[in-house]
């Protein structure tokens, strides 16, 4: 492991993170660096209304105030520089307020802003040009309904600010791994045909970019994690081959082992094989992660193909109104009583549209929580005698939807005995905001970088895009011996899960616990039961269709690409939960057969 290190800390992995993370980086003494992921899809439209209200707003105010306002003396004082997405869709503000900071302390530091990747100015003229959804075929919609466009741009222009002097850089919408592995291009000099090793640089980021998610948040085996208000944020040691460690700060909670890093890795990416970045084309497949010493894992390099031709681009526009509250029913059939009273608020509400011929609902959620809702047709049929109804709706006009809210009130004194709710005040309609994704051109976008008012324009390298033939797929485990005395035990005793959505789809990661587990869980959960444990979900007519299974045989893990589950994603959704984000939790309850002799060991 000779040779040269470059250490990173993960400290944000969305736009409200924890402050606690910069500061127990910097006093780790660990770091060269830190990097922060604040963006999502709803995070941009937030921001687009932001500055469409202000010029002055429409970034993550969190770097601004949270981060340099109260630490960058202290990262000056120890060297470190700092790579964040604070942008948003203003990153000229962010960069200007990063500035003054700089000033108002004395210090000496360069700023960089990373810029091109709103193309929000050019909606008309995409509009025009009538891109389809990438993933539905559907029409572009109409500019007017547009909050944001944002291509999401790679890594090297980061690089190139870096080795510009910047000891700060500021980007809008560049892809969340991208912030890591700038770092690693310009500080290991890699090239964009050095497709093995920016694949391992964007899988550093990846386990980087939602923070304690590699230290045991969100870890299937959660206990392990200890007081968690004390969490270590993640720190990756990258090696010039593109292979790193995972550490945490020493003093903090949390744990870092196979099982935190290996569900990171699986967190959302897809097809394995074919995770496509603006800078490479990943394979995860063959990654093997060790646990080197107590809260320390090493994880192999990738492998890389070349990138893409074209920027994924994401817009976001307003369709319709949404709206929906959450009450409590406690005691005897409370299951029942959420129900008929959810049924008698959407038919109280009807009853007034008619009354003024306006339009119905456009969509309807009933989820009693407790009385296993979101288990589906392998729910646990005993009766809860305390349960949390969510009701909710979309409808064109806010008005339709704010009647919802009246009604639900209005039924205060006519309702089935045990409601209750904590609530300060009545909540209000607030737009449906829908993800519209489409591939750009890279040379039909202009990146820029401005250090301090030195401008400069970044040169795309663009590289034709793997095709799915030339991907080989891995061997599949032998199936397991046949013998007769088997017995069902729940997948959670045999393997770690982690799930996540992206848009409409969701992803689910499921890890063995140890090798030899792999060929009974890939045995067990087929593209069918997995489709079947999540029918409720799925809104395709075939359900099994929705789903693909892949195996990355390196770190002894499935995953699970599910279609059209989330019911819209995001804001789109009347969901519970709309990122998917539980439903690992939801397989692991799937009876996997063993040997009985192995079930003993468990």
């Amino acid at each position: 492991m000779n040779g040269k290190t470059v250490r990173i800390g993960g400290a944000s992995g969305y736009w409200g993170d924890s402050s606690m993370a910069t500061p127990q980086l910097l006093g780790s003494g660990d770091i060269d660096y830190i990097v922060y992921d604040y963006l999502a899809e709803i995070t941009m439209s937030i921001m687009a209304r932001a500055k469409a209200k202000s010029p002055e707003a429409g970034y993550a105010t969190d770097f601004i105030s949270g981060v340099l306002h109260s630490h960058l003396a202290l990262a000056a004082d120890k060297g470190v520089k700092l790579v964040a997405n604070a942008g948003g869709v203003n990153p000229e503000a962010c960069g200007a307020a990063a500035r003054e900071i700089v000033k108002k302390l004395g210090l000496d530091l360069k700023v960089a802003v990373i810029t091109g990747d709103n193309l929000f100015d050019n909606r008309n003229e995409i509009a025009a040009s009538a891109p389809s959804e990438m993933f539905t075929g559907e029409n572009f919609p109409p500019s007017d309904k547009i909050a944001s466009i944002n291509a999401y741009i790679g890594a090297f222009p980061i690089a190139e600010a870096l080795s510009g002097g910047a000891d700060i850089v500021i980007t809008g919408r560049c892809v969340d791994s991208a912030v890591t592995l700038g770092i690693c291009i310009h500080e290991f000099g890699w090239q964009t045909d050095d497709w093995d090793r920016l694949a391992s640089g964007s899988l550093a980021g990846h386990i980087l970019e939602c923070g304690p998610q590699a230290t045991g948040g969100n870890f299937t085996d959660w206990e392990l994690a200890g007081d968690i208000a004390d969490i270590g944020y993640p720190i990756a040691h990258i090696r010039q081959d593109g292979s790193f460690d995972v550490i945490k700060p020493e003093g903090t909670s949390g744990i870092v082992n196979v099982g935190t890093v290996s569900e990171q890795m699986l967190y959302e990416i897809g097809d394995p094989q074919a995770y496509i970045l603006p800078d490479v084309t990943c394979d995860f497949s063959e990654v093997q992660i060790t646990q080197a010493s107590e809260n320390r894992v090493q994880v192999s390099a990738a492998r890389g193909r070349p990138a893409p031709s074209t920027y994924k681009t994401c817009a976001t526009y307003a369709d319709g109104f949404r709206t929906g509250v959450t009450m409590s029913f406690y005691g005897f059939e409370a299951h029942r009583k959420a129900q008929a009273f959810a049924e008698a608020a959407f038919a109280r509400t009807r009853k007034v549209f008619r009354k003024f011929n306006a339009g119905d609902f456009t969509e309807t959620s009933v989820e009693i929580i407790g009385a296993e809702s979101q288990f589906g047709a392998y729910g646990n049929p005993d009766e809860a005698r305390e349960v949390v109804v969510k009701i909710a709706a979309k409808h064109p006009d806010m008005m339709g939807a704010g009647l919802l809210l009246k009604e639900l009130a209005g039924l205060g004194l006519a309702t089935p005995p045990g409601l209750s709710s904590f609530s300060g005040g009545r909540p209000k309609p607030s737009p449906v905001v829908r993800l519209f994704s489409y591939l750009s051109a890279k040379e039909d976008i202009t990146i820029s970088i401005d250090i301090d008012g030195d401008i400069k324009q970044h040169q795309s390298d663009a590289k034709a895009a793997v095709r799915p033939i030339e991907i080989k797929r891995p061997s599949l485990p032998s199936p397991p011996d046949a013998i007769d005395d088997m017995v069902d035990v729940p997948l959670i005793k045999l393997a770690w899960g982690r799930s996540g959505d992206k848009g409409n789809k969701a992803n689910i990661g499921i890890i063995a616990r140890e090798p030899v587990y792999l060929p009974y869980i890939w045995q067990a959960l087929s593209e069918s039961s997995v489709a079947k444990r999540l029918a409720h979900f799925i809104e395709t007519q075939n359900k099994e269709d929705a789903v693909l299974r892949f195996l990355l045989p390196g770190s002894n893990s499935i995953n699970f690409l599910i279609d059209n589950v989330l019911g819209g994603g995001g804001v789109a959704s009347l969901r519970n939960d709309p990122q998917g984000k539980g439903y690992a939790q939801i397989l692991l309850a799937h009876p996997v057969p063993i040997p009985a002799h192995m079930a003993e060991t468990l």
